[in-house]
Order: C-alpha cells, then sequence, then structure tokens
C-alpha cells in the first residue's frame, strides 16, 4: 500500500540494521567522534559494534554530539518535496538538544511548504525500547494506519516502553563524569554493578547497585517480570556491548519464565555505549503499565 506519509525515526534507538533493511525504515543518522575521527552511526555498518567496543577497550574516549537543524533540513525536504508528509519518531527530548533542532527545521519547511504536514513524537526513550516503539508503530503503518493514529498510539503507549541496564566497569561512568573516582573505586572493590532506568521524565536515571554481575543479570529479569510483559504484543530485547555469553544466558531465563517469548539479543549503540562501556546489558521490553517516576 502506498502511504501519503512517510515514517522516519534515528539512531539513538539502536534499531537493528537489519530490521531497518527489512522494512525498509528511513533513519537519522547521529554523529560522534572516536580517535578524533567523526563517524556517523548507521547501525553498524561503517563501524561494527565490536570494533566499537574494542577501541574503548583500548583506550578510546567516544564523544557524542547532537544534530543541526540544517541536517535535519536534509533529511526532512526531500520528503516534503516529494509531495508526502512526514512522522519522525525521536528519541528522548531530556537526553539531547538536538530535538530542538528537529522542530526548528520542521517550522522552516512548513513556511515553505504550507500544504505539507510534518509530525514529530518525543518517545521520551533511546535504545532498545525505542526501538520496541518503532517497530509496532511501524507495524501500524505498513497496515495501512494513518499517520495521526500512529503518532496517537505512539503517544499514549510511550511510556511502557522501558528498560533496565546493568554497567560492567565503572570506570566508564567515572571518564564520562556520572560518578565520582571514589565511587568508581568503592564500587569496583565491592563488585557493584548499578542498574540503570529510563525513568517517566525520559532520563536515565541510576536505581539499584547490586553486588556481582550474575546477581544484576538476574535482578533485571525479576524488575521486567514485575512490570508484566506481555510476549504476544512485543518482542523482548536483549542488548548487549560485547558481551555474547551473558546475552545468551539472560536470554535462556527470561525463556524458561515466560514460554513462548521472542527474545531477540541485539547490540548496543555507540551512544549509549559511550557513556557505559563494553559489558553493558541492557533488557527492553513493553511493560502492561507505565514506567516507575
Amino acid at each position: 500500500m502506498e502511504m501519503n506519509y512517510v515514517f522516519m525515526t534515528d539512531s539513538d534507538s539502536d534499531l537493528p540494521y537489519h530490521l531497518k533493511a527489512e522494512y525498509n525504515i528511513p533513519v537519522v543518522y547521529m554523529p560522534y567522534a572516536l580517535d578524533g575521527k567523526e563517524y556517523f552511526d548507521d547501525l553498524g555498518q561503517t563501524l561494527d559494534h565490536k570494533s566499537y567496543f574494542d577501541a574503548m577497550r583500548n583506550g578510546a574516549n567516544p564523544v557524542t554530539s547532537a544534530l543541526n537543524e540544517e541536517s535535519y533540513l536534509e533529511y526532512f525536504e526531500p520528503i516534503l518535496e516529494s509531495g508526502k508528509d512526514l512522522l519522525f519518531v525521536a528519541f528522548s527530548s531530556k537526553l539531547s538538544c538536538t530535538l530542538q533542532a528537529a522542530k526548528t527545521a520542521r517550522e522552516k519547511l512548513l513556511e515553505k511548504y504550507p500544504d505539507r504536514k510534518i509530525v514529530i513524537v518525543d518517545t521520551l526513550s533511546i535504545s532498545g525500547p525505542m526501538t520496541l516503539l518503532v517497530l509496532k508503530a511501524h507495524e501500524m503503518y505498513r497496515a495501512g494506519s494513518s499517520m495521526d493514529e500512529v503518532a496517537g498510539w505512539l503517544e499514549a503507549n510511550k511510556l511502557r516502553a522501558q528498560a533496565y541496564f546493568t554497567v560492567d566497569d565503572l570506570k566508564y561512568l567515572k571518564r564520562g563524569g556520572r560518578i565520582s573516582g571514589a565511587a568508581a573505586a568503592v564500587g569496583t572493590m565491592l563488585d557493584l554493578k548499578p542498574i540503570i532506568i529510563e525513568a517517566s521524565d525520559g532520563t536515565l536515571q541510576a536505581g539499584e547497585k547490586i553486588r556481582g554481575r550474575k546477581k544484576a543479570l538476574a535482578y533485571i529479569v525479576d524488575a521486567m517480570m514485575k512490570a508484566e510483559p506481555d510476549p504476544a504484543e512485543s518482542p523482548i530485547i536483549i542488548l548487549n556491548a560485547d558481551a555474547p555469553e551473558d546475552a545468551e544466558r539472560l536470554k535462556a531465563n527470561i525463556e524458561q519464565k515466560l514460554p513462548g517469548a521472542n527474545v531477540l539479543i541485539e547490540h548496543v549503540g555507540p551512544v549509549i555505549g559511550a557513556h557505559a562501556g563494553p559489558g553493558i546489558i541492557a533488557l527492553c521490553f513493553i511493560g502492561k503499565e507505565n514506567r516507575k517516576p
């Protein structure tokens, strides 16, 4: 079915490239730098995820940055020029100023193309939970739902998309200024593994501190089960930053607790990876209720 609008998202969703390709989803690629060289996050095509995290292990310090208004104009204008409207599904406005640049670009373009329509949805998510929203919304898009219907579903359900991240090595949080050197030293000595959640306001917040990797992985599964995911509605995504063995163990645990669940193992992208480092694991799902504050 030929739609009268284009569904687009951005790479901070960590949308797996094979799903982007399968469904032909246009993606805005976000910039980052590694060892002084600028890249665009094209979902692991230019720089694969393992090479990225190996570089971090070898001392590289990646830096993320926001797209400017001109970049969004370049992505958005050809769509309006072709006579179609645009639904842009964006990562959380609470994590970057880039969404404001997208909104400014929208206003400029609507002055130039007054008969066109651009709807921007702030998912208040990033990474795996955003991917789950994108996949469900794009399913509606492929089925012929209108732009208002898809945007309405996203707005009504976006806070049901949730994630629990567990960090393996505290030095990356320390390097990014997210914890102090003293806290990192004590946490490392005690083998503490912080749990990071996507909060209801669209920020990433520190949760529990669990002692030991094995217990941390068990904790995030228990937290997910309390949130009552519905495997019939959405897959469960396990993101890993080059930690495939832990991801497989986590998958086996989930499949035991939720027989028949569609559990996908995918990659943490360079944005979350820059702040949390190699070894991070994230459990992402759509729960019955909205996220906790």
